[in-house]
């Protein structure tokens, strides 16, 4: 699925370069910063090094459009010390930005351009009328989604540039170059698509300090997304049985295979509550987020539940970005 770039300024699908991608993944989230680094035993993958460090409220405030550093120096601090406890600080990373800081959107057309530049254009067209910015202000990045008959869906990510270089200038200070970007939820689903993707339709329910969003997958293609704000007054297990009723009704749903759900809430026990009001209105069993079975955890390392929590994006928009490098 689409990455951004947006120190080219240019719109369009995002691929990795020819040479070796980042070894390590940062993610500025409003309650910390994280960093994850990939090594291997033979030629199976594992995570060498892990940091994390807290940030207080309001240091980042994510959202499409306003200043989402708001305390660059405690932010760049936490960057720092993050790097410190991993014992490793990159020349060049992935950056994982927060879901509500981007829009994605499903695009549909009936006939799809045979140049690329037309379909670049098209798409910049078609999304123009959802986003609350000028889509001259915009990095825009999709990739193919589902096919019909006679057309094609495509995943789309936008966000101002300006929105997304607030990010990788802390990444700067810090003396990391961050060259691709994604969103959180985005790299939670590349962690399943980079180990081959479930069978059938599957879920991902991604909980996070500031917002939940909704992921529906059919085999490798994303056929739903949804971001729910948190603080919201409606709550989770109601979002996910309608969202689960409009699978059924609009998407031709027969049933998830697999469901994923994982995070982290600002409140203790919090998460698991939430698991278990998804088991009960969806009644079944729901998997925790777990990037350990493709990239398992060197032995020296430790982290708490709250932190291995943080490593599924990290670890699915590495193994995602190796992936890519070797069909490339």
């Amino acid at each position: 699925m689409s990455r951004l770039r947006t120190r080219s300024g240019a719109p369009g699908v995002l691929s990795w370069l020819a040479s070796s991608p980042p070894d390590a993944a940062i993610e500025i989230a409003p309650d910390m910063v994280s960093i994850a680094v990939l090594g291997a035993r033979g030629s199976a993958p594992t995570v060498q090094a892990y940091g994390a460090a807290d940030l207080p409220t309001g240091a980042v405030v994510p959202a499409l459009v306003g200043h989402n550093i708001v305390d660059r120096a405690r932010v760049i601090d936490a960057l720092r010390a993050a790097c410190e406890r991993a014992g490793h600080r990159p020349r060049r990373a992935a950056l994982v930005i927060p879901d509500v800081a981007a829009r994605v959107s499903l695009v549909r057309f009936d006939q799809i351009p045979d140049r690329r530049d037309d379909l670049d254009q098209l798409i910049r067209w078609q999304v123009k009328k959802s986003l609350p910015f000028s889509v001259d202000e915009a990095s825009i990045s999709h990739s193919a989604g589902s096919r019909i008959e006679s057309g094609g869906e495509f995943v789309v990510v936008a966000a101002r540039r300006d929105v997304v270089a607030e990010y990788e200038g802390v990444c700067d200070a810090a003396g990391v170059h961050a060259g691709l970007v994604d969103v959180a939820t985005l790299c939670v689903a590349n962690l399943y698509l980079a180990g081959g993707a479930p069978a059938g339709d599957w879920l991902i329910v991604h909980i996070r300090p500031e917002c939940t969003s909704i992921a529906i997958m059919r085999g490798s293609d994303l056929i739903f997304f949804r971001s729910r704000a948190e603080g919201d007054a409606e709550p989770l297990s109601d979002v996910v049985h309608q969202t689960a009723m409009y699978y059924q009704d609009r998407l031709a749903g027969k049933g998830f295979t697999r469901i994923f759900a994982g995070g982290r809430t600002p409140v203790a026990g919090g998460l698991e509550t939430a698991i278990l009001e998804l088991e009960t209105r969806l009644g079944t069993i729901v998997e925790p987020l777990d990037p350990t079975p493709l990239a398992p955890i060197i032995d020296r390392i430790t982290v708490t539940p709250r932190q291995g929590a943080a490593l599924a994006p990290l670890v699915g928009m590495l193994l995602r970005g190796r992936k890519e490098t070797v069909a490339a």
